[in-house]
């Protein structure tokens, strides 16, 4: 007699097939979801960094702006004498 699996058996690893999927989709979710944070970390960051270039750039045409006006003024006062 041949051997054929019962249909508790044959449940079973139906029951696991679907448990095995749900899993893997669960997985994949847990994924998608990580490497969405990940990419918003680094959007912030990037953002951060370009505020603090943004900033030390402003700074710097500020005082080139007043060291100018200073000359300017200098200037000014040298052909007033």
């Amino acid at each position: 007699m041949a051997f054929t699996p019962s249909k508790d058996h044959k449940r079973r690893e139906r029951e696991q097939k679907k448990l095995d999927k749900r899993i893997a989709r669960e997985a994949a979710r847990d994924e998608k979801i990580a490497a969405e944070q990940l990419a918003e970390q680094l959007a912030e960051e990037a953002a951060a960094e370009e505020a603090v270039k943004k900033s030390k750039a402003e700074h710097q045409a500020k005082l080139e702006a007043e060291f100018e006006a200073e000359l300017e003024a200098e200037r000014k006062a040298q052909e007033g004498e």
